[in-house]
């Protein structure tokens, strides 16, 4: 198997919104009820991208098999250094190390930007998938919020796990 890490493209997105659906409509990752569609999620990635924010996809022969990217964690000047990941992953691709993959070049890519910390806000506690992939990838375990989300009729936690870019808070930004 021959993964591919590359930056995003507009004509990926029909394909994103397909693996974004899939996890908004059988699992907690995302805390969306309704799948948005193409447009919607097209919308999302051009304000990202206006933005400067790293958008990548894993693609195999010809198919886009997962993305993932950065986005503001909050809105605030003083949050500016700090970046929000996420991952998705297409179910039939899982545990092949795409998720290692696009998430190693994420924040390669953040840190070649200048951010100095990651943090991921992972829908569940029992996601053991996605704290396993934040674990691998040197990110800690800073937290988690009870039952905020209600998803499938049930009461959803989301965990707060965060990793130093670069220098991380040893030095002022440049």
């Amino acid at each position: 198997m021959s993964i591919a890490i590359r930056d995003a493209r507009d004509g990926d997105i029909p394909r994103i919104a397909e693996i974004y659906a899939f996890h908004v409509e059988r699992d907690i990752g995302s805390f969306e009820l309704e799948a948005p569609g193409a447009g919607e999620m097209a919308r999302r990635y051009a304000d990202n991208q206006a933005k400067g924010y790293p958008y990548l996809v894993a693609q195999s022969c010809a198919e886009v098999v997962g993305y993932a990217y950065a986005s503001a964690y909050r809105s605030r000047p003083a949050y500016r250094h700090t970046v929000e990941d996420s991952v998705y992953i297409d179910a039939a691709w899982s545990r092949r190390g795409i998720g290692s993959a696009l998430l190693r070049a994420l924040i390669a890519r953040c840190e070649s930007g200048g951010y100095r910390q990651m943090i991921a806000i992972i829908g569940g506690s029992q996601n053991a998938a996605s704290i396993a992939l934040h674990s691998a990838m040197g990110f800690e375990r800073a937290g988690m919020l009870a039952a905020v989300g209600r998803k499938f009729d049930r009461w959803l936690d989301t965990v707060l796990m965060q990793r130093a870019l670069g220098a991380g808070a040893t030095t002022a930004p440049e």
